[in-house]
């Protein structure tokens, strides 16, 4: 995704349908909704998007060990 898109889609009220929880995620920090961006990695750890960006938004946080599993 280029983060043109990424930003353009900012304006609108929820994430574009589609997106995988990982980005969807990602949008919601970017709309300083932390809690729940971290709602929607914590649906599926196994996914590695979704551990990236658990432990992104936990190093955000300030929590470096919540950040390390």
């Amino acid at each position: 995704m280029m983060e043109d898109t990424f930003e353009a889609s900012l304006s609108r009220p929820s994430p574009p349908e589609g997106w995988s929880r990982a980005l969807q995620a990602l949008w919601w920090d970017a709309r300083d909704d932390w809690e729940r961006a971290h709602g929607l990695v914590q649906m599926d750890e196994a996914d590695r998007q979704c551990a990236w960006v658990h432990a992104y938004l936990h190093r955000k946080e300030g929590d470096p060990s919540n950040a390390a599993y």
